[in-house]
Parts: structure tokens; sequence; C-alpha cells
């Protein structure tokens, strides 16, 4: 993979909260012989955050 690009942005509407994620990624490949695979998978983890307990 060449190049990465991940932005995020959040909304609110309401008492619902939105995320959106844009990724765009680059892959290239290239070979004289044999074959060759350029991939562009990506692994995406969303974590909700825990609110602090208030005692």
């Amino acid at each position: 993979m060449l190049r990465s690009k991940v932005e995020t942005y959040k909304y609110r509407v309401g008492k619902n909260t939105y995320i959106v994620i844009n990724i765009n990624q680059l892959a290239a490949a290239n070979a004289e012989q044999g074959n060759v695979l350029a991939s562009n998978a990506l692994n995406v983890q969303i974590l909700k955050k825990s609110k602090r307990k208030r005692r």
C-alpha cells in the first residue's frame, strides 16, 4: 500500500451522534514474472468511550 488517508467527522442530530469515516487508499503492484496482488484491505475498529463514574 502506498498511501492511506483517514478523515472522521462527528455529527449530532437531536440525541443521536453519527460518525462518518472517509478512507482513501492507494495500492500498486508490479512484477516482471509471476503473480502480484495489490491488497487494498482495511481493518476498522470503533470503540465507544466509557463515561466517567460520578460519586
